[in-house]
């Protein structure tokens, strides 16, 4: 969604910019295009990968910007500015999975493609999601089945996984996709989405940590953004667009004293939401990009000095 980030965005051509989630650069261009001589752009990735592609689309760009690529998780890029007492204009968090890492079987998202179960966002970190599949309990299973993909068969895919990998443990996508399928109800696999979408998902979660590093970033906002910069994030499934939105509404109605008494917690408020219902992607992204489908954009305004 470039054309609504840019817009959301609202750049100041000398302003300093973080692109939280690089993936292969095509919103970090569109920011780093937009700034001049005295504009900044601080970009992140976890998957190294990522952070070589967004590099390159970058150096295309010739900007007379300073630019900077820094392989780092959305949460320690975070840390990493506030120590350095860099002040935002602006940030956006583009969340979930990229298209190329789902398109790369070898990296285990797919549950279409065969590839190794691997899941990690960052290669070099230790647990896979065969690990998780292979080693953690049935009642664990169970609650990262519910908890990460609000799967309602979860106790009954976390027994058959369990039972099935004491034989032959899993190894590979396709089986496990196979055996998530077969473990489900036969009604269930008639549905319209693939029977393994809901346990993908909390597997990817669980082994990238994805909703703790969202609430970690969340709660680095209010001393990263300069007044009137703007925070963007997109997200893809409701676990977190519930984080983002609730704390949307903490940072612009900030007050917990009792409805009907006057306030006198303190607590200001850090700005105002620009979307309260979020922006989702217009016809011409959608034919571009079936996978925008899913995406919300959510827009706030930081104004400390009201």
């Amino acid at each position: 969604m470039p054309g609504e980030v840019l817009q959301a965005l609202n750049i100041r051509p000398a302003g300093v910019y973080a692109d939280f989630t690089a993936g292969g650069g095509s919103h970090s261009r569109a920011i780093l295009e937009q700034l001049d001589q005295n504009g900044r752009l601080i970009a992140g990735d976890r998957d190294q990968s990522a952070v070589q592609a967004a590099t390159t689309t970058l150096t295309s760009v010739g900007a007379q910007a300073a630019w900077e690529v820094r392989h780092r998780s959305f949460g320690d890029l975070a840390d990493e500015l506030v120590r350095e007492g860099i002040m935002l204009d602006g940030m956006l968090a583009d969340l979930g999975v990229s298209s190329h890492q789902l398109d790369t079987p070898e990296r285990g998202y797919s549950y279409k493609a065969d590839g190794p179960l691997d899941m990690r966002m960052d290669v070099a970190q230790g647990e896979t999601a065969s690990d998780i599949v292979n080693l953690r309990t049935a009642d664990e299973l169970t609650d990262i089945f519910r908890r990460y993909g609000e799967e309602r068969h979860a106790r009954r895919i976390a027994d058959y996984l369990v039972k099935r990998r004491n034989t032959r443990p899993f190894f590979r996508t396709l089986d496990l996709a196979d055996a998530v399928a077969t473990a489900m109800p036969a009604a269930a696999r008639r549905e319209a989405q693939h029977p393994a979408r809901r346990v993908f998902q909390a597997l990817r979660i669980e082994v990238n940590s994805e909703l703790a590093q969202l609430e970690h970033l969340l709660d680095r906002v209010p001393a990263l953004m300069r007044d009137r910069g703007r925070v963007l994030f997109i997200t893809f499934h409701s676990l977190e667009d519930r984080l983002v939105k609730r704390a949307m509404t903490v940072w612009q109605s900030p007050c917990d004293c009792p409805r009907h008494l006057p306030c006198t917690c303190g607590q200001k408020p850090l700005g105002k939401q620009l979307n309260r219902g979020g922006v989702t992607a217009g016809e011409t992204e959608l034919k571009q990009n079936r996978r925008s489908k899913s995406a919300r954009l959510r827009i706030f305004e930081i104004r400390k000095e009201q």
